[in-house]
C-alpha cells in the first residue's frame, strides 16, 4: 500500500510540475474580474469543482454551480467556468455555448490541449494528467497512471484548485479569519 502511495504522490507532483503558473495565475484574475461564477463539471471532475465553488464562497466570491436550484442566469460579467477533462463533453458544449450566447465568459480545465468543447473557451487551465478518456487500462501495458480512470486529473484538479484558493486569498488581501467565517455552521 505504502508504494502504491508514494507512486500516485510522485504522479501528482509530475503533473504539478507542468502545470502552467501564469495559466493559473490568469485563470485566478478572470475568477477575480467576474461579475459572478457558475461551475461545472460531470462526475468526479464535478465533485472537485464544488469543492472549488465552496472555497470561492468561503473567499467571498458570488459563484453557484450549474443545476443548483439557486444558480441565477447567466450575462455579460459573468464567468462560467467549466470541467472537461477529455477535451470534448458534449454537456460542457452545449452549458458553455449558452453562456456564450448570453455574454458570459467561458473557462475550461481540462487535461487535453485541444478538442471540440475547448474551442468554445476564451481561456483555457490545462492539467496535464491522466483522464478516464485516456486511460488506457493497466499501468504495465499502457504506461499510465497507478491510479485508476481519470482519478489522477481529478487528484491533480484539487491540488491547483487549492493553491490557486491561496492565490486568490492573497489577491484579495482576504484573512483566513474572514474565510472561516463564512463557512456553514450547519453541520
Amino acid at each position: 500500500m505504502k508504494a502504491l502511495m508514494q507512486a500516485a504522490l510522485a504522479e501528482l507532483g509530475a503533473v504539478a510540475d507542468r502545470v502552467d503558473e501564469a495559466a493559473v495565475q490568469a485563470a485566478c484574475v478572470r475568477i477575480l474580474s467576474a461579475r459572478r461564477v457558475m461551475l461545472y463539471g460531470c462526475g468526479r471532475e464535478g465533485l472537485m469543482m464544488r469543492a472549488l465553488a465552496m472555497r470561492l464562497y468561503h473567499l467571498g466570491v458570488a459563484v453557484s454551480m450549474q443545476g443548483d436550484l439557486t444558480a441565477p442566469p447567466l450575462g455579460v460579467g459573468d464567468l462560467f467556468f467549466a470541467a472537461c477533462g477529455p477535451g470534448e463533453l458534449s454537456t460542457v458544449t452545449a452549458l458553455a455555448g449558452v453562456a456564450k450566447a448570453a455574454g458570459a465568459g467561458v473557462l475550461m480545465v481540462t487535461a487535453e490541449v485541444s478538442g471540440a468543447t475547448l474551442v468554445l473557451a476564451d481561456q483555457v487551465l490545462v492539467i496535464p494528467a491522466q483522464t478516464m478518456a485516456s486511460d488506457m487500462g493497466a499501468r504495465d501495458l499502457a504506461g499510465g497512471s497507478v491510479l485508476p480512470m481519470g482519478s489522477l486529473f481529478e487528484g491533480a484538479m484539487f491540488l491547483v484548485f487549492e493553491i490557486m484558493v491561496l492565490r486568490l486569498r492573497e489577491l484579495k488581501a482576504e484573512a483566513a479569519e474572514a474565510m472561516r467565517a463564512r463557512h456553514t455552521n450547519m453541520e
